[in-house]
């Protein structure tokens, strides 16, 4: 088997490119063609499902990460080598801008009609806007401070699944072939019971790649900065969940896991104490 980290680069690039491709296409299809009317699980469902297949297809060469959060959370907790995270997490962010541009090579007429017909443009702040269909905001009423802890607290929640069902020392973990599956799963757990806020980044790469394509694309001050200067809250929000959430998962939960080595070893130091005591 041919194995190369330039292999393992290209994967997260195709992965999440992938990814955003379906993602933002589901945000485009709902903007534009009310495609949804409102079924607002229905979307969650989709990007889950996007989710699930970016995994299955580049989950064997690279572990999929598809998320800078995601591949800082596994080199700080789970041995994942330092020296790759830079890569990933640059190829990653390519990936996501690819992403972006797929969807705007299938909608880009229709965006254009959907601002025509609602006397608006690309660039103008407030009001109808596209920009949603490629990255977040926050919604009515959440201030970027707000925003900044509602990603923190969703993408904690994202990254301590991915924890429990990637732990060969979980003994409750899905089998292999449904990893993916319970990942797209969680994805659209988390967006279903907070996707609204601020329509759940939980990923760096999935919102600044798009960014940086709406930028070049002509949307403007939507993109950089954004309401409120918004654009850093769905970099720095998603990295401190992930760092988080590794920590509960790691200190507080993993070691009393019934498969950890270390509970195994202590288990078996007290079995051979207690035949010891038995035979004599």
């Amino acid at each position: 088997m041919r194995q190369s980290i330039w292999g393992e680069y290209l994967a997260e690039l195709i992965g999440t490119a992938f990814l955003l491709m379906v993602g933002d296409s589901v945000a485009a299809m709902a903007i534009l063609y009310n495609a949804f009317s409102g079924d607002y699980w229905g979307i969650c469902i989709l990007w889950g499902l996007g989710v699930t297949m970016a995994v299955y297809l580049t989950g064997a060469i690279s572990g999929a990460h598809l998320n800078p959060a995601v591949t800082i959370g596994f080199a700080m907790y789970g041995g994942f080598p330092w020296k790759k995270v830079p890569g990933f997490i640059v190829s990653q962010v390519i990936g996501g801008f690819l992403g972006a541009a797929l969807t705007y090579q299938l909608f880009s007429p229709v965006i254009n009609a959907f601002n025509a017909a609602h006397h608006t443009t690309r660039a103008a702040l407030g009001g109808l806007t596209t920009s949603g269909i490629f990255f977040t905001h926050p919604n009515t009423g959440i201030t970027t401070g707000h925003a900044l802890v509602d990603e923190i607290i969703l993408t904690a929640a994202l990254v301590i699944g991915i924890l429990a069902i990637s732990d060969n020392y979980n003994s409750n973990r899905p089998g292999a072939n449904t990893a993916p599956l319970m990942v797209g799963l969680l994805v659209s757990m988390v967006g279903g019971f907070g996707g609204q806020l601020e329509a759940w980044a939980l990923n760096p790469a999935r919102d600044f790649g798009p960014r940086l394509f709406g930028l070049l694309a002509g949307w403007g001050n939507n993109a950089f900065p954004g309401p409120s200067g918004y654009w850093w809250v769905p970099i720095v929000g998603p990295i401190v969940g992930a760092v988080i959430a590794g920590a509960v998962y790691n200190y507080l939960l993993r070691p009393f896991m019934p498969e950890n080595p270390r509970r195994l070893a202590k288990a078996a130091g007290v079995m051979k104490k207690t035949s010891g005591a038995s035979a004599s």
